[in-house]
C-alpha cells in the first residue's frame, strides 16, 4: 500500500466479531464484547494496518471498538482518543433482536429501511443521517490534530463507518446504503483528503 504525501488519510476500521454478530443480532449501542474470534481478528487486522504510518488512533468508546483499537495501539505505541460520537447507530427497540425477529415483528419498517428510507431504527432509535452528522462532526473536530500527510485510524462500527465515509465524500445516506456493501468484521475503508475534498481509496480491505 502506498502512503499518500499530498493529504491526510482516515482509515475507518470496523471492530472484530462479537457473539451478537455471529448470531445475526442487532447490537446498536449495547456494549457487547469481542468474541474469541473477534480478538484474533483485531490482532490480525492491527498487524495488517502496520503497512501504514499511523499517527493517531480514534475510537468509539463501546467495548468491541475500544478493544479493537487497543490491539493496534499496543503495536504502534500510540494513545487512543475515545469519542462516543463514533458509536454504532442506536437501534432502539431492535437492539438485541435477530434479523429474523425484526423481519417478523417490524416487517413493514424493515422493508422500507432495506429500500433506502432513513427511518429511526426500531422506531425509537437513530436515523443514519443522525449518525452521519455526529460521526462527521467528531472526525472534523479531531482532524486539526493530525499532521499534513498524516494517517488516523478510527475504530468504529459497521453502520457508523459506512455513514461516516459517505458523509466525508458527500454521498447521501441512501446512496451509501444502497451502493456500499457493509464492512466485514475487522475490515476497513480509507479516504484521502485532496484539493477538492475527500475521496475513497479502499473499501472493505482486511488482513490477508
Amino acid at each position: 500500500m502506498t502512503q499518500s504525501t499530498t493529504g491526510r488519510r482516515l482509515i475507518i476500521w470496523r471492530h472484530g466479531q462479537t457473539t451478537y454478530n455471529a448470531e445475526g443480532r442487532w447490537q446498536g449501542q449495547l456494549d457487547v464484547p469481542l468474541s474469541e474470534l473477534g480478538q484474533e481478528q483485531a490482532r490480525a487486522g492491527a498487524k495488517a494496518l502496520l503497512a501504514y504510518d499511523i499517527d493517531a488512533i480514534w475510537a468509539s468508546d463501546l467495548t468491541r471498538a475500544s478493544a479493537t483499537a487497543e490491539a493496534l495501539a499496543e503495536l504502534v505505541d500510540l494513545p487512543i482518543t475515545f469519542d462516543k460520537r463514533f458509536r454504532e447507530i442506536d437501534a432502539g427497540s431492535w437492539s438485541g433482536l435477530t434479523a429474523a425477529d425484526v423481519k417478523e415483528k417490524y416487517a413493514d419498517m424493515q422493508a422500507r429501511v432495506e429500500a433506502g428510507e432513513d427511518l429511526p431504527r426500531g422506531g425509537d432509535g437513530e436515523t443514519l443521517t443522525q449518525v452521519m452528522q455526529r460521526a462527521k462532526e467528531a472526525a472534523l473536530e479531531l482532524l486539526p490534530t493530525l499532521p499534513d500527510g498524516g494517517t488516523a485510524v478510527i475504530a468504529t462500527h459497521g453502520m457508523c463507518g459506512r455513514a461516516l465515509t459517505a458523509a466525508l465524500v458527500g454521498l447521501s445516506q441512501q446512496q451509501a446504503w444502497l451502493a456500499f456493501r457493509g464492512l466485514s468484521n475487522c475490515h476497513w475503508g480509507s479516504v484521502i483528503e485532496g484539493a477538492h475534498g475527500w475521496r475513497i481509496e479502499t473499501w472493505n480491505a482486511g488482513a490477508r
